[in-house]
């Protein structure tokens, strides 16, 4: 595709990016998808069904069970077959009734063939985001120029194999790269999530900020100090704390903050620390059981009486809401730790380089030491109610998506997140750049050293 078409058709995408979320215009048309939804030259979409039927498409795939790529995705779905994981499959079944004779779900890391798509082959791999999330990798021909883009391949027909990675929301780390299915691979086209590709988030890695939460929370509970350096100043007695019997039963409490699925590490990393159950209401119960995680399963209990570690919605991790949940339970808990858990809460440094080289990314080691005296509490938090915001993400930081993108071979990099802006894409398309300048002068087989299997 020239730059000048691919500016076409990426301007045709910003256009559908700023329309509702509804498959229909105004006047009753279908809403077109952007050329990035739909694989170029088979006719499979991606995370697509907010645009209904699309154009000679016969496979929809669903990466995970999160709102924004399952949008419009019910009851009345009846346009194609839905691919996607099993836990994956049981979620939609359960919180979007799909019916089931539309929905298959596919073993992981094996290469299946895919109905009726002229001999592509999917292979399913562990995202690293929330529980039955996958990337998926496809491998065949160029059969057919389905969906709504201009652009038409002149690869249709030819017998060439095409191989793409379509990442749908992922954190990246070694594994991902070092899958068999991807290893010693050229692949053509990376269909990218990023959300977070921009220096300003470089956040620790998941594994670190996981036992973090976990350490913070072990000392909450026992009494010890939380932050070495300020433990004269801290006081986690409250003022009005129970007395007599109602004080022998009064525990700590820990309150973990979720979306509808997701930040599960977290929580069971808190439990096993603490040798607790883990409570939460009937509706996420049905929703966490979906996951078919027997770890997860053995841990709930339904009265949250038997558990010093609960599981709410993440709003409810703000300190006006910790002491309506706290004044739930009197004389079972006196006090209160609410973790809230997502990307946003990061924040560098002040005078971080904005513009690093490729070289000076890859070698920040700074990334590497994290521990629970780095988790800030919240200037809003009392005695009673601390509440700690934690730079957890279920997305790769812009460290992750660097060392990713430098440690396998690829021709063309698509962005998925954050194309309505032609600013954002331009900013987006220049670090694409740096990175495919690095990996030619470094050697297309250069892959990035992992501090760990989990993490670069």
């Amino acid at each position: 595709m020239s730059s000048f078409k691919e500016n076409e058709v990426c301007r045709e995408a910003s256009a559908v990016e700023h329309k509702t979320n509804f498959p229909q215009t105004s006047n009753g048309t279908r809403r077109k998808a952007p050329f990035y939804k739909v694989l170029q030259g088979m006719p499979v979409a991606v995370d697509a069904f907010r645009y209904g039927a699309i154009p000679k498409v016969t496979a929809y795939f669903l990466t995970h069970a999160h709102s924004d790529h399952y949008t419009n995705l019910s009851s009345t779905w009846k346009h194609g077959p839905i691919y996607c994981s099993q836990g994956t499959a049981n979620l939609i079944v359960h919180m979007l009734s799909v019916d089931r004779k539309w929905v298959h779900p596919l073993p992981m890391d094996t290469p299946t063939l895919i109905p009726n798509s002229g001999g592509v082959t999917v292979t399913l791999i562990e995202a690293n985001h929330c529980p039955g999330s996958c990337l998926f990798f496809f491998e065949g021909p160029q059969t057919v120029n389905a969906g709504d883009s201009n652009f038409q391949s002149s690869f249709v027909g030819s017998s060439k194999t095409f191989r793409y990675l379509h990442c749908g929301d992922f954190r990246a780390s070694p594994r991902h790269n070092h899958h068999p299915s991807v290893k010693g691979k050229t692949i053509d086209h990376v269909y990218l999530d990023t959300t977070y590709l921009d220096p300003k988030y470089t956040f620790p890695p998941q594994p670190l900020v996981i036992s973090a939460c976990a350490e913070l929370a072990r000392r909450f509970v026992r009494g010890l100090p939380t932050q070495e350096k300020k433990a004269s100043m801290l006081s986690w007695v409250s003022t009005s704390e129970p007395k007599g019997k109602e004080k022998e039963n009064s525990r700590p409490l820990v309150v973990v903050g979720t979306y509808s699925i997701g930040k599960e590490r977290i929580v069971k990393a808190i439990a096993h620390a603490l040798d607790s159950k883990i409570y939460c209401d009937a509706r996420k119960t049905a929703i966490l059981k979906c996951q078919e995680d027997p770890e997860l399963n053995s841990l709930l209990t339904s009265n949250p009486r038997d558990a010093i570690v609960h599981l709410v919605p993440l709003s409810t991790i703000a300190t006006d809401q910790l002491k309506v949940y706290l004044d739930r339970f009197p004389g079972t808990y006196n006090k209160v730790i609410g973790f809230r858990p997502t990307g946003w809460t990061f924040s560098q440094p002040a005078g971080t380089n904005q513009l690093p080289s490729i070289v000076n990314i890859l070698a920040d080691s700074s990334i590497h030491k994290y521990t629970h005296a780095d988790l800030k509490v919240s200037k809003q938090s009392t005695t009673t109610m601390q509440l700690y915001p934690v730079p957890y993400s279920e997305h790769s930081s812009f460290y992750e998506l660097t060392c990713f993108a430098m440690s396998f071979s690829w021709v063309k990099m698509i962005a998925t997140v954050n194309v309505g802006s032609e600013t954002s894409r331009a900013k987006m398309a220049k670090w694409v750049a740096k990175w495919e300048a690095e990996r030619k002068k470094r050697g297309k087989d250069t892959i990035v050293q992992h501090h760990h299997p989990d993490y670069w």
